[in-house]
């Protein structure tokens, strides 16, 4: 258990300042080498910079290893951690890259695997989920998991605050889970920087948005957040599917309903529900205040699932997907509206 709120909520106060000032310092650099130009794919209308990503990565792993240097007992594993951020680092690097000269579906699939599996290395080795299943079949299915998590998180970075919406109540929801002791010391931590990386972000990101994320920081998001969901799993099973269910469910069935019709799902498109609502004229700001609304039902869900039967627990997951399939549906029976 992390050390009491004291030090979750200085973190959350650290990473969200050193994220806003870092943002402040590097954005005339990303106006001049970053900006991300409309197509017709696009959600903004002129072209904005993108790569406020670096700050919020950047961000969360000073605020870990600064916390590692002055507390180091405080952590059972510095190794894991060092990994994590390690990790997040390097995928942040390659999604920099990608976004400066795009990278074939093929070369970046591959960087975002190896990514995964050092991640997945780097879990403890009796960490499981689905205890049933052999170990090497659970980690098989984990990496395509987290792969698809990687690339989800990406998928829905497409609208002002949309991710922030996402984001902010998982990571809220897994500090305190985290806080009162449900999850280890670097799990909450990682929480609690991202979370207050995200916070320090949000203003810059507001409709209508100033910066972007760009793909420097939607990759290790979707790491960093698919890696605590693993963690959560072990022992909240339900928890850990609730949190993420709406993004899991938007890009999914998106993603599905591309592949069946035939059409490149490596491409980029509008086809996600928030995207539709979004065309039929719904404002970015009222798309994530729903998407942020219902990961608070979400989020309260998910902590209600912890020491339910097992009954409840599916009664839970139900209402959860109840209440998404209601956003997903509301998203997508809107009129496109024409140009």
């Amino acid at each position: 258990m992390i050390a009491g709120w004291e030090l979750a909520i200085a973190a959350l106060v650290a990473s969200a300042t050193l994220t806003a000032v870092l943002i402040v310092l590097l954005r005339p650099s990303l106006v001049r080498y970053a900006m991300a130009r409309p197509n017709a794919r696009s959600s903004h209308r002129i072209p904005t910079p993108q790569g406020g990503g670096i700050a919020v990565i950047a961000a969360v792993s000073v605020v870990l290893v600064t916390v590692w240097l002055l507390i180091p007992a405080l952590f059972t594993s510095a190794g894991h951690l060092a990994a994590i951020v390690a990790t997040a680092v390097g995928l942040a690097v390659v999604g920099a890259v990608d976004d400066i000269r795009p990278l074939d579906p093929g070369p970046r699939l591959a960087l975002q695997a190896v990514a995964v599996v050092a991640v997945l290395a780097a879990l403890p080795a009796d960490l499981r989920v689905v205890p049933s299943l052999p170990w090497w079949a659970e980690r098989a299915l984990m990496a395509l998991g987290l792969i698809w998590f990687v690339n989800l998180a990406n998928f829905m970075d497409g609208l002002d605050w949309i991710t922030v919406a996402e984001i902010v109540p998982i990571t809220a929801t897994l500090a305190f889970f985290g806080v009162t002791g449900s999850l280890p010391v670097e799990t909450t931590l990682a929480a609690v920087a991202l979370c207050g990386a995200m916070l320090g972000f949000a203003p810059f990101n507001k409709p209508v948005a100033r910066l972007f994320l760009g793909d420097v920081g939607s990759l290790p998001i979707g790491l960093l957040t698919g890696w605590m969901l693993i963690v959560l799993a072990e022992h909240h099973l339900v928890a850990a599917l609730l949190l993420p269910l709406y993004y899991l469910a938007d890009a999914t069935i998106t993603l599905a309903h591309r592949f069946t019709r035939g059409e490149q799902i490596t491409q980029a498109h509008r086809s996600h529900f928030y995207q539709q609502a979004a065309d039929a004229g719904m404002s970015a700001l009222h798309v994530s205040a729903r998407v942020f609304i219902t990961n608070v039902v979400l989020a309260v869900l998910a902590a209600s699932s912890f020491n339910a039967s097992p009954a409840l627990q599916l009664v839970l997951l139900a209402f959860g997907c109840g209440a998404v399939a209601l956003l997903l549906a509301n998203f997508g029976r809107r009129k496109r509206v024409s140009v």
